[in-house]
């Protein structure tokens, strides 16, 4: 697969996307689209508009300008108030925006970035739908045995990047209650695109011959064309007082047993860092699998399609998750 393929694989509409917008009414806004998953979640929605039949403006709003063919895209930054009255009314909003790495170095910035700007976004738009972008780390980190954490578990965030991501959500939550701002927090871990994700922290360490570092001894992960499609779909479900959704797979990875499949894969054989520790970063995901469907892709043919990138020289957008930290300072 080329990268050119990716890119197209990665916003490819399913069918119930395009069966879904032949339903919602009006544009589709993405705030924070210029990150890891906004341009192709961008061009997935144009492309389901455009199977759909309906005419509408797919509008992506970043810090710097990208071009797309049939989507218009605005810059704006979202901490300054005056910036975010200039953009468009639009009933549909997705919430990409938010800051993570670098989050110890610069933990004013990190707050601003995560708080700031959700009261300034949801104060311009708190009679749109919208879909919050937001993170698994709001949940306490549990021990394997005990499964991914639900929706209904109380929030219990380690560090200040998870603590600002809570702060987020209270933030809609508050405009939610306050002025009827339909909203969904779709708490996401962790996407994958070939490029970066989890499984390619992993397999790009073993196919390198680096130690693969056990602090944190599972994991869940996303196909990011799947996780795209739900994001979407999401704007169907928002409401008052918000709905939380766990989007991720539903399937728990042990990083051990993943890193020994990347070496089985690539012929090499693999080395780990430390003891397998007690706790990891885990979802359950099944809420949404059940309102939704499951994702099209589960993570044995993600582990596959990983490897086979790999092997094949794919690029990496050198993005680590640093899925390996337990201490929440990223």
């Amino acid at each position: 697969m080329s990268t050119e393929e990716l890119e197209d694989e990665l916003s490819r509409p399913s069918g119930a996307d395009v069966e879904f917008l032949r339903q919602l009414e009006g544009d589709i806004l993405i705030l924070g689209a210029g990150g890891k998953m906004g341009p192709s979640l961008a061009r997935l929605c144009r492309r389901a508009a455009d199977a759909a039949g309906a005419a509408r403006r797919i509008v992506a709003v970043s810090r710097r300008l990208v071009a797309a063919p049939g989507i218009d895209w605005l810059c704006c930054d979202l901490l300054d108030r005056a910036q975010v009255a200039r953009l468009p009314d639009c009933p549909n909003v997705l919430y990409l925006a938010g800051r993570k790495f670098g989050s110890s170095d610069s933990p004013e910035l990190t707050w601003a970035m995560n708080t700031v700007a959700p009261a300034n976004v949801a104060e311009r738009f708190r009679r749109s739908r919208m879909v919050v972008f937001s993170t698994g780390n709001v949940y306490a980190l549990r021990p394997v045995a005990s499964g991914g954490a639900r929706e209904t578990d109380a929030p219990a965030p380690v560090g200040e990047y998870a603590q600002s991501c809570l702060g987020r959500e209270r933030v809609f939550e508050y405009f939610a209650k306050s002025h009827g701002l339909r909203c969904l927090f779709f708490r996401l871990n962790y996407a994958v695109d070939l490029r970066y994700g989890v499984l390619v922290d992993i397999a790009r360490k073993v196919h390198a011959g680096e130690p693969v570092e056990l602090t944190v001894p599972a994991f869940n992960a996303i196909w990011q064309r799947d996780a795209n499609s739900y994001a979407l779909r999401a704007l169907g479900h928002c409401g008052t007082p918000p709905r939380i959704l766990n989007i991720t797979g539903l399937e728990t990875v042990a990083v051990r047993a993943a890193a020994e499949f990347f070496a089985a894969r690539f012929g090499r054989s693999c080395r780990f860092l430390g003891d397998p520790g007690p706790v990891a970063l885990l979802s359950d995901a099944s809420a949404a699998a059940a309102l939704m469907g499951p994702p099209a892709v589960n993570t044995a043919r993600l582990m596959e399609m990983v490897a086979e990138w790999v092997l094949s020289g794919g690029e990496s957008l050198h993005k680590p998750t640093h899925f390996e930290v337990a201490d929440g300072k990223f």
